[in-house]
């Protein structure tokens, strides 16, 4: 399947908001969204958008990511000096390491490779690059093919989106709360991701969608929040970003948002100081409980861990 362009309807809501405009069915929402929260006396802690990640949040990813990564390393025959006889290989071990501490996927290579030494390649005829100019164009070379393999594996049909999350989605939606995504990942990958998972007219009826190339530092860095809000012409304090990591998490708080965590396996251990809620499955969330504040200060594990001591 070829990579989707960004849908027709974005492209002008992001004409409209480059010139502080918002789309009327944006505008629709926000007035839903405004008096729902003037009726039940919740103006101020009403929420105006719900923001979601993609890997780990929409769909349980990261694996699919280290494979995708494996086979370009393969396909390229990547060898840094420390990697012997054989091409580059990142295990399941070092991959929940490495996705926990890094955000996005060219930032991934250049780390591993900052610590590891660069490597050898049949992208520059079997040698590592030179200097600078010659690595930026290896690390893009790289992430565009495993952004095909990763696609690839997506629209094999056998790759579905988390429990509760397009449920959520629409919910958000019928009360006038706009929606979004944002992601640090590739936007074409995410763009494939989000048509495959969500189906095409819930992705074209995102009120914004904003991928890791729209914004110069990736997360932890708040700026695609910040930038978000900015778009959307919402107050930063009255969103709510649903992640699943710590470096996720990092980004919401930082914009000065409020996040509810839906952890995966391999962020299951982190500390999520500052989440407003954490669960392992959006399967049991409701947008009215968010809306509310019933599930502010809830964490699963911590109920779990009390229920198994009894």
């Amino acid at each position: 399947m070829a990579p989707r362009s960004l849908p027709a309807r974005q492209q002008q809501a992001a004409a409209l908001q480059h010139h502080g405009l918002a789309p009327a069915g944006l505008r629709r929402r926000r007035a839903l969204s405004a008096a729902a929260a003037a009726a039940s006396g919740s103006a101020e802690g009403g929420l105006q958008a719900l923001i979601f990640d993609c890997d780990g949040v929409i769909v349980e990813s990261e694996d699919i990511h280290r494979m995708a990564y494996n086979a370009t390393f393969e396909h390229f025959d990547v060898r840094c000096p420390n990697s012997g006889d054989a091409p580059v290989v990142w295990t399941e071990e070092y991959y929940d390491e490495l996705q926990n501490k890094v955000g996005g996927g060219k930032p991934k290579m250049r780390h591993y490779f900052g610590l590891n030494g660069w490597p050898t390649s049949s992208v520059l005829g079997g040698r590592a690059p030179a200097d600078e100019a010659e690595q930026g164009p290896l690390i893009d070379t790289l992430q565009d093919w495993k952004t095909e393999k990763y696609k690839d594996i997506i629209g094999s049909g056998q790759v579905t989106a988390r429990p509760g999350v397009v449920r959520l989605m629409d919910e958000a939606r019928a009360a006038g709360v706009p929606v979004a995504v944002c992601s640090a990942a590739t936007k074409s990958a995410v763009e494939f991701v989000l048509s495959n998972l969500l189906g095409a007219d819930r992705f074209t009826g995102l009120d914004l969608f904003m991928a890791g190339d729209d914004v110069k530092q990736k997360k932890p860095d708040p700026t695609i929040y910040k930038v978000a809000a900015q778009r959307l012409a919402v107050d930063p304090a009255s969103c709510l970003v649903v992640e699943d990591s710590t470096i996720g998490l990092a980004a919401a708080l930082g914009a000065g948002m409020r996040c509810l965590v839906t952890y995966t396996n391999s962020t299951r251990s982190q500390d999520f100081a500052g989440a407003d809620t954490v669960v392992a499955s959006l399967d049991g969330v409701t947008f009215a409980d968010l809306a509310a504040g019933r599930l502010t200060g809830q964490d699963d594990r911590v109920t779990a861990a009390a229920a198994a001591a009894q």
